[in-house]
């Protein structure tokens, strides 16, 4: 298939890319640079020069392209995760999300194209007993900025899902780990566990689900393939308290085990936001992935590596 992909630098779009590639599938990828452009000539990637935020340019480059499915990663998010800096780009990531995306997927309608993918969030489901699924609402009455952020997401799933005359699917990742991520040996969250910066808050009960970034590409290229419309919730087989995955980080890492600090600590130190995701986050199911898409994710490496056998 002719598959056209709007956010392909980031550190999903690379592996999926690349494996959309080992498919045999045409694709034609959106940069702003002309100097990217020929790097993805080089990989034997068709470049699609236009920026997201000027909706003409984007309508001419997916004309041109005329592809059958679109894939659209867009974000814009920082090297570092801090409530900080997660802050400090908040505006723009929303932006490039709302802005950005609806330009793509208006530009998309008018061409014809057939199926329609986009990136969404796993881990957000209103808290609760058991996992979340694809029918669970999203939080948008939790700490501040997971409220908002989890509003723009339902926006943006409804305006997607609601769009005529497309197949729109929504793939709800769990948190990334793997090259390029923060959660990686080189990542920043990384060097935060080592200088013991990122604590377990309360009793760590928040249920973190994971995905390692080659099976969200891997699960992404099922979705264009044969995936329906509709949400999928796209993570690892295990979702686990911070009080679980945090030490096994840790001690993957070399580090030192991670402290342990109060919610009124954390409050202080970080916000509503970070006592949310300590202790009240919600894990998710992948069964409809599983089921639909075939999709077989790998095993928590810092798990499976600190575990004895």
């Amino acid at each position: 298939m002719k598959i056209f992909v709007a956010g392909g630098t980031g550190a999903i779009g690379r592996p999926l890319l690349d494996q959309l590639l080992a498919r045999g599938h045409h694709v034609v990828a959106l940069t702003r640079s002309r100097e990217r452009a020929q790097s993805l000539a080089a990989q034997g990637i068709e470049p699609a020069i236009a920026d997201v935020f000027d909706s003409d340019s984007v309508k001419a480059a997916i004309a041109h392209a005329q592809p059958e499915v679109a894939i659209e990663q867009l974000t814009a998010l920082p090297k570092t995760y801090t409530s900080e800096s997660m802050s400090a780009a908040a505006t723009v990531n929303t932006r490039i999300r709302l802005e950005g995306g609806a330009n793509v997927l208006a530009a998309a309608q008018a061409a014809g194209v057939r199926r329609y993918l986009r990136q969404s969030i796993a881990f957000w489901g209103i808290p609760g007993s058991g996992l979340a699924d694809e029918e669970t609402p999203l939080a948008i009455d939790a700490s501040p900025a997971v409220a908002a952020d989890a509003r723009i997401v339902t926006e943006i799933e409804r305006r997607l899902l609601e769009t005529p005359n497309l197949e729109g699917i929504a793939l709800r990742y769990g948190f990334f780990y793997g090259p390029g991520t923060w959660f990686n040996s080189d990542g920043d969250v990384g060097q935060q566990v080592r200088q013991q910066q990122f604590p377990i808050v309360g009793n760590g009960e928040g249920v973190w689900s994971w995905l390692h970034i080659e099976d969200a590409a891997s699960a992404t290229v099922a979705a264009a393939e044969r995936g329906n419309p509709g949400v999928y919730l796209i993570t690892d087989d295990r979702p686990l308290q911070v009080r679980e995955w945090l030490p096994a980080f840790a001690q993957w890492l070399n580090a030192p085990p991670p402290p342990q600090i109060s919610v009124e600590e954390a409050l202080q130190i970080g916000g509503a936001d970070t006592v949310y995701y300590g202790t009240q986050m919600r894990g998710a199911s992948n069964a409809k992935a599983k089921r639909e898409l075939n999709f077989q994710p790998r095993s928590l490496e810092w798990l499976v590596e600190t575990t004895p056998a």
